[in-house]
């Protein structure tokens, strides 16, 4: 670059990225083929929710190298506070720019003339702070630059796999949900995952048409509960796949008069619905990192040591990441679920945190359905290069029930148990918060403070049956 040149932005670099032209070509040339007429430019809001525009497919090519506008405050799902204040961003902000990323075209198995693409997000040109700058407020963007920076300094990425628990139930002639499960809370039960499955044919059937390498599925034991799972891979993969895993499952459910419910606890007496993420560090040859190398084979390697030690070490900075709602706490809250309570460790041990689920990897279990997963495996990203660089060790596993291990003395953190808590833990926190770099983590805490607020300031149906008579 010639002295005084201005420098290119990160919009330009990666719209002029090599190779880029070809794969926009390539991608005109199916839509025509194709007979695509419509498109869906998708980005992932602060909550995980699917946003963006849609388009007539023939302009892809505008989308692809000068993209689409739209307000700052969609990346916070354009919600309002309750004293009436748009989250994040106000009504006077600039507005960003859109730009599809060609790579993951793909048409939609349910409607043939419709795909979607996913977007990154830019500051807008013409800002005359950052302009052309990457969006901080894109959860998608982060994690893969986050990831990217990661594997850079350790030679290791993160592979990942998840557990998306969600349960199906009835809805009523106007299609409403209602509060019962399509099937009995019967886990493991053939039967009972039999009675789904037209459900489950369709939606394995449109996921593997968009990617997803469906691997194995069980009925669960709450009313109407699945969980379906589909193979490991980079984390900025697995986040894409598990937010149209939720996208497919809705579709599905308007066909079939039937309510995908991801809310983590809508009933109690019976399992929550987890999302429990399972990880491992893997190096550019293709070597599993968290594979043991010792006598035990249990224990993970020295890498997978410090990786363990460092998630415990902000686990519970992690958990408003991984356990992001009101509802979220239900499950800590409803005894004798397992829930993932005690901030510990252990081979197959499932009252724990974190347990070593096979050789190679080990489960985060405080994640549930409500996870944004571009949030979450930020955090653990971060909390794992905590990990590597101070040589965190996590002591010794826990091969004990960790309630009776407790009880018998032993001194252990427990995990944020509400909302409130863990937003103050995270905001304690400089190691998870970097995580959410930028306007990410403004935007994310006015917009989980507000839920927060909501909440202790709502009159519920419990206050009324617990107060209503209280005196005299």
């Amino acid at each position: 670059m010639q002295t005084g040149e201005a420098m290119a932005t990160d919009l330009e670099m990666f719209v002029g990225a090599d190779g880029r032209e070809e794969q926009i070509a390539e991608v005109e040339a199916r839509i025509e083929a194709d007979g695509i007429r419509y498109l869906y430019c998708q980005f992932v809001s602060v909550t995980g929710r699917i946003m963006g525009k849609g388009i007539p497919a023939k302009h892809f090519g505008m989308i692809a190298r000068k993209g689409f506008q739209l307000v700052y405050g969609s990346t916070a799902n354009l919600f309002i506070d309750r004293h009436g204040n748009y989250i994040g961003y106000g009504p006077e902000a600039r507005e960003l720019v859109g730009i599809g990323e060609p790579e993951t075209f793909m048409p939609l198995p349910w409607d043939r003339k419709t795909a979607r693409v996913w977007c990154t997000l830019f500051r807008g040109r013409e800002e005359e702070v950052d302009g052309g700058a990457f969006l901080t407020s894109d959860c998608r963007g982060n994690l893969r630059r986050l990831h990217d920076e990661f594997e850079a300094k350790h030679g290791l990425h993160l592979r990942a796999g998840c557990e998306p628990e969600m349960m199906w139930l009835k809805a009523d002639a106007d299609g409403k949900p209602t509060v019962e499960g399509m099937t009995k809370p019967n886990c493991y039960h053939i039967d009972q995952f039999a009675e789904l499955q037209p459900l489950i044919h369709r939606v394995i059937e449109y996921c593997e048409a968009m990617g997803l390498e469906m691997i194995q599925g069980d009925h669960e034991d709450a009313p109407g509960q699945l969980e379906l799972n589909f193979q490991f891979d980079r984390a900025e993969l697995t986040a894409d796949r598990l937010t149209t895993y939720r996208q497919v499952c809705k579709q599905v459910g308007r066909e079939l008069g039937a309510f995908p419910c991801f809310m983590p606890k809508p009933f109690m007496g019976v399992s929550a619905n987890g999302c429990h993420h399972n990880i491992s560090l893997w190096d550019s040859e293709g070597n599993n990192k968290f594979m043991p190398e010792g006598d035990n084979p249990q224990l993970p390697g020295p890498i997978g040591m410090k990786a363990i030690g460092g998630i415990l070490e902000h686990v519970r900075g992690l958990t408003c990441l991984s356990a992001p709602t009101v509802n979220s706490y239900r499950r800590l809250w409803d005894t004798g679920f397992w829930a993932p309570v005690f901030a510990d460790w252990g081979f197959q041990n499932r009252t724990t945190a974190l347990r070593i689920s096979a050789p190679g990897r080990f489960e985060y279990r405080t994640a549930d359905s409500s996870v944004n997963p571009h949030l979450s495996f930020a955090g653990l990203l971060m909390a794992m290069d905590d990990g590597l660089d101070r040589s965190l060790d996590p002591g010794p596993p826990e091969e004990r029930n960790i309630y009776e291990a407790v009880e018998s003395g032993k001194d252990v953190q427990k995990i944020p148990l509400n909302l409130g808590e863990a937003l103050a833990a995270f905001d304690a926190d400089e190691v998870v918060k970097a995580a959410l770099p930028g306007e990410m983590y403004r935007v994310f805490m006015h917009y989980k403070t507000d839920e927060w607020e909501r909440f202790l300031h709502t009159v519920s149906d419990w206050d009324v049956e617990e107060y209503l008579d209280v005196l005299p």
